[in-house]
């Protein structure tokens, strides 16, 4: 039995670095099927909507795939033609991209901005949407051409925030929306 390092000692001996190399190893999987990489795990599955094959790729953490398509059929046309590097590295560029357009359209959800002429300028109006599972809201704000803020409120997360209404809230000075109305 190898006799436990301390953990006064930091020196790393070569067998170690071994050990290392061969975790490292082990997590890669290059299979016909499967493969996983780099955060990336793909998969060639059975089509359940027809006699074809499909592919699915995960990150790694996630329970749904970020991506599944359709995938070539073999030489034989029966079975799928098996993964290499160059289909594994589109595919994870393919994943990944539709990941960052989920993440740019969440944020764009999310956060909204117009900016609106005013007699001291222009001021660039934003909507910040927190959602807040038990109680949303949004911070609407306003800041001149220098950054500077001119004034933040806290309205309801579904306000209804576009060219017009930022421009109403600047003409009324800021105040509150909906206040006026009674």
């Amino acid at each position: 039995m190898p006799k436990p390092r301390s953990s006064s000692s930091p020196a790393v001996k070569p067998s170690d670095e071994q050990d290392d190399a061969t975790d490292a190893s082990a997590a890669r999987v290059t299979q016909d099927r499967l493969w996983a990489d780099d955060g990336w795990t793909a998969k060639v599955i059975k089509n359940e909507d027809d006699e074809g094959w499909a592919v699915s790729m995960t990150l790694d953490g996630q329970s749904e795939p970020a991506l599944v398509g359709p995938w070539t059929m073999g030489r034989d046309k029966k079975n799928p033609k098996p993964l290499d590097p160059g289909a594994f590295a589109t595919l994870v560029k393919t994943a990944s991209e539709v990941i960052r357009r989920h993440q740019q359209q969440a944020h764009a959800a999310l956060h909204k901005s117009t900016k609106v002429a005013s007699s001291s300028g222009r001021i660039t109006v934003t909507l910040d949407i927190v959602p807040d599972e038990e109680n949303p809201y949004a911070c609407l704000s306003a800041r001149d051409d220098t950054g500077q803020e001119l004034a933040a409120i806290r309205v309801a997360a579904n306000f209804n925030f576009n060219h017009a209404t930022a421009s109403a809230w600047v003409a009324a000075g800021f105040a509150v929306p909906g206040k006026a109305e009674g």
